[in-house]
């Protein structure tokens, strides 16, 4: 094919120029190198670019030709270097952050282009905006890594940058996502005082338990044992492709466990399950079989994340209480085992942590916290 440059017209009606160039035979398959670029301004703009291209063929190869931007970069390294590594939970969560956050900032920019400069500015804008800035960092670490084992760059400007602190701050304190026992009980008695079992059973569970949304959601009847009082965690809801609903296996292999639960917890669990057998009797649906899903929607199908999310704001919304996320009550039910006494190890265990520094963390702030009301208690117990 024979270099060419031409224009063509957008919807706002300017004029703008495209080249179709032909730079070689790949080595390796034997085939043609063809590359299409347009959006340029000015014809001159395109010809320095099909010069450009030509350059950089010479000097380095297919590779640097045919993955011109950050977003052609990206799509080479999800392909061919992470896609498999993970699940597919995971890397449709990936996917989501390079749609609406990464690429939107670096997709349009050329590899050797990206100073150290730029990336410090999209990671403090990320910081100020956006709670896992230190996951897009990393992303865009790992993409620019990869260029680097393409000798398409030298160095990874990313590695250079000084990684910002989020300041959690509202109204001059930091925000807390977690409650105190009496915040607890509070919350649990608004939710009992609505009347929805569904939903009393659910939130009381995540609390008492510390799960995880989606292993809860996973739970079956079977994974219960009323005779023992213990729940076992075997799987989890997870998010896959085209926002489909998937089981897999557990965030990590300390997340697989059996963990007792608390008499009245399990009570609580058993009237939900006549509730739900009686009420889903009416739609349509037996629900006493072992497998049944302990929560699901009116359809018995499985729960979108997304509802639980809905509902605990409206909860909170209604009767104006603090508030906190879903997982948030996953940290309230782990600082409350460090207040009850309970030793790390054990609430590590409990938590499915698969690292004592997550336990330790949280253990920390605890701890912390009490130190902070240890004046306040001598000056009360002393009484002036």
């Amino acid at each position: 094919m024979a270099n060419k440059i031409t224009k063509y017209k957008k919807k706002d009606g300017k004029t703008y120029y495209k080249i179709k160039a032909y730079l070689g035979m790949n080595p390796e398959t034997g085939t043609e190198i063809n590359v299409t670029r347009q959006g340029f301004a000015s014809k001159k703009e395109a010809e320095l670019a099909l010069s450009r291209l030509k350059v950089e063929f010479e000097e380095r190869g297919y590779q640097k030709a045919n993955y011109n931007t950050f977003a052609e970069l990206y799509e080479l390294w999800f392909d061919v270097a992470y896609k498999d590594t993970v699940k597919e939970s995971t890397y449709v969560k990936t996917q989501e952050l390079f749609k609406h956050h990464i690429l939107p900032a670096f997709g349009h920019l050329r590899a050797e282009k990206i100073t150290v400069t730029f990336c410090q500015k999209k990671v403090n804008e990320w910081c100020n905006s956006l709670a896992k800035y230190r996951i897009m960092k990393n992303y865009v670490t790992r993409v620019l890594d990869y260029a680097i084992s393409l000798d398409l760059i030298r160095e990874n400007p990313m590695r250079k940058i000084i990684m910002p602190k989020r300041k959690e701050i509202v109204d001059g304190e930091k925000v807390e996502n977690f409650y105190n026992k009496e915040e607890l009980q509070n919350f649990l008695s608004c939710i009992k005082e609505d009347g929805y079992m569904r939903w009393y059973a659910l939130f009381r569970l995540l609390a008492f338990t510390g799960f995880r949304k989606g292993e809860a959601l996973a739970l079956q009847w079977k994974d219960i044992d009323f005779v023992r009082g213990t729940v076992t965690v075997n799987k989890t809801l997870a998010r896959g492709e085209n926002n489909s609903l998937i089981i897999q296996t557990p965030k990590t292999k300390t997340s697989v466990r059996t963990i007792a639960i608390d008499e009245v917890t399990l009570k609580i669990l058993k009237e939900w399950r006549k509730e739900q057998s009686k009420e889903y009797l009416k739609l349509g649906f037996n629900t006493m079989a072992p497998t049944q899903v302990v929560f699901t929607t009116y359809k018995n199908e499985y729960m979108q994340h997304a509802t639980v999310t809905n509902r605990i704001n409206k909860i909170i919304k209604k009767h104006d209480l603090k508030t906190i996320t879903v997982h948030g009550l996953r940290h309230t039910h782990c600082s409350l085992l460090f207040e009850a006494g309970l030793p790390i190890q054990e609430v590590k265990e409990r938590l499915g942590h698969s690292d004592i520094k997550t336990t330790m963390n949280i253990y920390t702030h605890v701890t912390k916290k009490a130190k902070e009301k240890s004046a306040e208690k001598f000056a009360a117990y002393v009484g002036f």
